[in-house]
């Protein structure tokens, strides 16, 4: 028995020994301001899931996304707690989606009645371009809790993915019934309202320009001029691009939007006009390049058109109608 305790005893004080500094290859940072304090903790209390997730919440706000990760990981370890798993995964789905889902797939093995963890796990799906699992996810959510809005929201983008623009706006319009407050959700209502030429999005926005007693909301404008844009009614249409752009002179898709209703028409060098001067405003914005080359190219100033396609593609190597401008071109 005496053996059995100066045993313990040995392997507790050695194991004691070996935590006063952390195992950790981010020691540097951690036993840093403002992490040292924490650290300390960490040191006497190496079992305390609590001390770990309060230092991978506070590396994280200081943008260590790495050592926050290893610290919610150790606080997961140590204690099955649904925000040390919420860390993770949030963390994981930045830029890793497809850990992320193996993550929460196994979280919600321990916590299957999580709804962030489900959340989480249709948004990595749909990272991975898993368009139907996501939606899957989705409908299991609502079947159980058909009044969460922000799975609505996902939903309906998912379906606008799927080609299913009817199914979509009737999802953004039930979650819109549940929080017809939620600006986000007026915006993407809005959108689609919009894209689909339906009339009911001018008494929308209109609510919206109502709402805002100090008129700095461009947006309900600028949907307004892409239904007035869709059904055909140019002056309409560049009346509200205007009123959006007077309210925020950086409203670049206005001047996008604004710029190709002149296309349309075939006054190409007012489009261009209104290209480059969004070139002007953000030079790094891909889609004023776009346009400006497109406008090019129909003004037969295929060169110039070449080179700003070129452009485009520079700034966004994703961007194929970019890639299939300048393939014309080349030809």
């Amino acid at each position: 028995m005496i053996r059995i305790i100066f045993s313990s005893l040995l392997i507790f004080a050695c194991w004691s020994c070996n935590n006063k500094k952390e195992n950790s290859p981010f020691a540097g940072i951690l036993s840093s301001p403002p992490y040292t304090s924490v650290t300390d903790s960490i040191r006497k209390f190496p079992g305390d899931a609590g001390l770990y997730f309060r230092r991978a919440v506070l590396l994280n706000s200081n943008d260590q996304p790495v050592p926050a990760l290893a610290d919610f990981r150790q606080a997961w370890f140590l204690e099955k707690n649904e925000k040390y798993a919420i860390g993770i995964s949030t963390l994981l789905l930045d830029k890793h989606p497809d850990s992320a889902r193996v993550f929460i797939q196994e979280a919600l093995q321990v916590l299957p009645e999580s709804f962030m963890l489900r959340l989480g796990l249709a948004r990595a799906l749909d990272l991975e371009n898993k368009t139907d699992e996501s939606i899957r996810v989705c409908d299991e959510i609502l079947a159980k809790q058909p009044d969460q809005v922000d799975i609505l929201k996902l939903k309906s983008s998912l379906l606008l993915k799927k080609n299913q623009p009817v199914e979509s706006l009737h999802a953004l319009e039930k979650a819109y019934g549940l929080t017809p407050y939620d600006l986000e959700l007026n915006n993407m209502l809005a959108l689609q309202l919009a894209e689909a030429k339906n009339p009911r999005v001018l008494s929308l926005c209109d609510s919206l320009i109502k709402k805002d007693s100090l008129g700095m909301l461009p947006s309900p404008y600028y949907y307004k001029g892409i239904y007035y844009s869709n059904i055909k009614n140019a002056a309409a249409a560049l009346a509200q691009f205007n009123e959006a752009i007077r309210i925020d002179y950086y409203y670049l898709d206005a001047y996008i939007e604004k710029g190709a209703v002149y296309y349309e028409q075939k006054k190409y060098a007012e489009a261009l006009k209104v290209f480059q001067l969004a070139n002007t405003i953000s030079p790094a914005f891909p889609e004023a390049w776009y346009w400006v080359a497109k406008t090019q190219e129909a003004m037969g100033q295929k060169e110039d058109a070449l080179l700003n396609y070129q452009k485009a593609l520079a700034l966004n190597k994703q961007f194929t109608e970019a890639q299939a401008g300048i393939d014309r071109l080349k030809k």
